[in-house]
């Protein structure tokens, strides 16, 4: 084969693996693997695994609170059920014990030797035996009220116990939070992006007592050829039926944040890579995206939502952030 006829191959191949690149290659709403567009994020050391900890710790405190007051409800309906008891078994005791104090209290046998006849005899002894029953049973009746009214409130006491508890909890964790967060200017209170007209997205699986289980990196990531969780994969899903479809990157197979984990994604403002909002309309997608993730964190599990220079922690709610990378370009979502 010449040399003009070797070349002239080379580049047949060369233009058909592009075109077959191109056919084959996902729309502008999905990050290729290794894309060179995906957003340079850093911070400082060990911010991520720090916002994690607290993060999970806070979730976990706030199901277990969620989880006693209610508990707390129950015990609450439960000690005025005993004790509407209680108060209506009281005036029939005390019924009794006025009856046999003006009477004198009605023996066995004074009662049988006081008779005239046998049927009489067998009348009173029948009535004695009822009466007796009736006594008890309204005796039996009130101890049970009684132990049963005590025994919610102390369940009660206990639960207001764990309540204050888990309160401390929180506060610890949002005082950790506060900690690390100040590493990359979370000092500063601000207003955030919050929308009451954010659609409501399908909650996602929790364990039985209310918290979020560990997941594993364990479902094929839609945006790139990595992974994800369950849970992560459920946000994603959910953000995209409510609208936001532009381009997403979600595992990378280094760098910070929960990326790594297959437990966060980047949310571009644009079909295709990533820039800085630089209009209204980029800007407007970015606000109402994060406002969409901010109002379901609970059904989510977001562990927190970074964007335009503002983080959003459970724990702490919107705080500045002047990190090494300003988060103008993307919505970053992070799942606990």
């Amino acid at each position: 084969m010449t040399a003009p006829v070797r070349r002239w191959c080379t580049l047949a191949l060369v233009a058909i693996a592009a075109a077959t690149l191109f056919l084959t290659a996902p729309t502008g709403a999905l990050a290729k693997p290794g894309d060179p567009a995906v957003p340079n994020e850093s911070g400082p050391a060990l911010l991520g695994d720090v916002l994690t900890a607290t993060g999970k710790r806070h979730a976990q405190a706030k199901a277990a609170l969620n989880k006693s007051r209610a508990k707390q409800l129950q015990l609450s309906l439960e000690l005025r059920k005993a004790n509407e008891r209680l108060n209506e078994l009281a005036p029939q005791i005390g019924e009794m014990a006025a009856t046999s104090y003006r009477t004198g209290k009605l023996t066995a046998v004074s009662a049988l030797l006081d008779t005239s006849s046998r049927d009489q005899f067998v009348e009173r002894a029948s009535m004695l035996t009822e009466i007796n029953m009736v006594n008890d049973r309204k005796l039996a009746d009130l101890n049970a009220a009684r132990d049963k009214a005590a025994q919610a409130k102390k369940a009660l006491d206990a639960e207001v116990a764990e309540e204050q508890r888990q309160l401390a909890v929180i506060a610890r964790q949002k005082t950790e939070a506060e900690k690390a967060l100040a590493l990359v200017g979370g000092t500063k209170l601000t207003g955030g992006f919050v929308s009451a007209t954010s659609p409501v997205a399908k909650a996602a699986p929790r364990a039985s007592d209310g918290s979020w289980p560990d997941e594993s990196c364990s479902v094929n990531d839609p945006t790139t050829s990595g992974c994800i969780t369950p849970r992560t994969l459920n946000a994603y899903t959910e953000v995209r039926k409510a609208g936001f479809r532009r381009f997403v990157g979600c595992y990378r197979p280094g760098g910070p944040f929960e990326h790594p984990k297959g437990r966060a994604c980047d949310w571009s403002l644009q079909g295709s890579g990533f820039s800085n909002a630089h209009n209204d309309d980029m800007r407007l997608y970015g606000n109402n995206l994060t406002a969409f993730l901010v109002r379901n964190a609970d059904r989510l599990g977001v562990l927190y939502v970074i964007w335009y220079r503002q983080i959003w922690f459970p724990a702490t709610g919107w705080k500045s952030y002047s990190g090494p990378q300003d988060h103008k370009d993307h919505v970053h979502m992070s799942i606990i």
